[in-house]
């Protein structure tokens, strides 16, 4: 049951909170050489759909470290989905996911050495054409584009606790669960230089 966060005029305001998700991550990336399993805990927002949770999955395994964490993301304006730091706290990796302001993107470009965004959705084509000219200023910046029949296809591989299976090998992505797999390719609009 909600609890409550605090009275006004007589009115109840409601805290909901995060839903848990654990996820044993298991990557074989063909491409980079980086095999390792990780053990994730996944955090979704109350407002935050599976599609999105499940985005924020598949973008920690295209960039899988052992310094990439996941951000506060939809609970914090200032921080991405993941972001990976150095020893001294300097921002290396901004990895964001959805539709973000490009203003937004500019300024995560002057935080951190390297951004990624990960567009998904209806939007996504539209996002791009009205961001393209301003955002291909930045040089430090990568844009992928995932299909939309693949990240609805994710959807069905969530599950509070999950075994997910990752291979990567020539930028195809197969995602899978003991009940299916989902192929993805993610399309390079923007590759930093």
């Amino acid at each position: 049951m909600p609890r409550c966060a605090y009275r006004s005029h007589g009115a109840v305001s409601v805290a909901l909170k995060a839903t848990v998700f654990k996820a044993d991550l298991q990557i074989a990336d063909m491409d980079r050489h980086y095999y390792q399993t990780h053990a994730l805990t996944l955090a979704r927002h109350p407002s935050e759909t599976d599609e999105r949770m499940m985005v924020r999955l598949l973008a920690f395994a295209l960039y899988a470290s052992d310094a990439l964490a996941f951000g506060k993301g939809l609970s914090a304006d200032d921080e991405p989905a993941l972001w990976q730091k150095d020893l001294t706290g300097a921002i290396e990796l901004w990895l964001d996911v959805g539709l973000p302001e490009e203003r937004e993107v500019r300024k995560a470009c002057g935080r951190a050495n390297q951004v990624v965004i990960i567009i998904y959705g209806r939007g996504a084509d539209m996002w791009w054409s009205q961001n393209r000219d301003k955002l291909q200023r930045q040089t430090n910046l990568t844009v992928l584009s995932l299909p939309a029949a693949g990240t609805q296809a994710l959807v069905a591989l969530a599950s509070r606790t999950m075994q997910v299976q990752c291979t990567i090998q020539e930028g195809l992505v197969w995602m899978t669960v003991e009940t299916g797999a989902v192929p993805i390719e993610p399309v390079t609009l923007l590759r930093s230089t």
